[in-house]
């Protein structure tokens, strides 16, 4: 199955990664592996001889996707793994325990660190959910990746493992930019906080907290933490809206 809009070459890039499962046998993980390729900017998926011929199209696929139905429909469903790993160089095995005959085991980070400064055209192999790959699938690929997990309870959910590898392929690659502010933020000026704890210091005597005979050290306690907080424009508008509703509740007589 797949998309005659998107551009193979995309597919076979060095920095776009192929995301293989095997023997996949619940559709909603298709559908959440999907998602959480596409949220890394990877979209390169194919199946190998899944539980289901049409899962790409169930109701739980396309629902656990939440919007990467377009990873679904460039997605290809293949017989083996060889045809999955067609135009790959370097293979990626996913698994808990290192085989006697494999390649080597190694943590996600290093060594996708050291693969994003060759020009690999890279693969990610995961197994099903209950067996995880044969020992023949592995013998396949050139390393295999083992996600540190506590060593009482490593039991990771298949989706949940393409989103831990994709994130570090992505951050080895170079991450995206954390999107800023949508509206500027406006720090309160000295004037405005000073305004503030005027109006917290008023408010403060009327309901019988700060006695102006005995003020103690309250008034410059609340100056240095307003001084640690640094609070927006709009926190100082906040901060002195509270106070206006307590001096109205208030209203001379004290409402308990």
């Amino acid at each position: 199955m797949s998309d005659p809009t998107v551009d193979s070459s995309q597919a076979t890039a060095p920095s776009a990664a192929r995301f293989v499962l095997v023997g996949t046998s619940h559709a909603g993980n298709v559908g959440a592996a999907a998602r959480a390729m596409k949220v890394m900017g990877f979209h390169d998926l194919v199946l190998v001889a899944p539980r289901w011929p049409d899962v790409l199209t169930r109701d739980e696929t396309l629902a656990l996707a939440s919007g990467a139905d377009d990873v679904l429909r460039a997605a290809r469903v293949v017989d083996t793994l060889v045809e999955a790993l067609d135009g790959i160089t370097w293979a990626c095995a996913t698994a808990m325990t290192p085989r006697d005959f494999g390649p080597p085991t190694e943590a996600p980070r290093p060594h996708l660190a050291a693969l994003a400064d060759g020009d690999h055209r890279v693969a990610f192999v995961f197994g099903s959910e209950r067996f995880g790959l044969g020992n023949d699938d592995v013998y396949r690929c050139h390393a295999c990746l083992s996600i540190p997990t506590a060593p009482d309870f490593g039991s990771l959910n298949l989706a949940q493992a393409v989103q831990l590898i994709a994130y570090e392929w992505r951050e080895a690659l170079g991450s995206f930019p954390v999107q800023p502010r949508t509206a500027p933020v406006r720090q309160a000026d000295a004037t405005m906080v000073q305004g503030l704890l005027a109006h917290w210091r008023e408010m403060l005597v009327q309901i019988g907290f700060l006695d102006p005979a005995a003020p103690k050290k309250l008034m410059p306690r609340l100056n240095q933490l307003a001084n640690r907080l640094q609070p927006t424009e709009e926190e100082v508008h906040i901060l002195r809206g509270i106070a206006r509703t307590m001096q109205q509740r208030d209203g001379g007589g004290r409402q308990r």
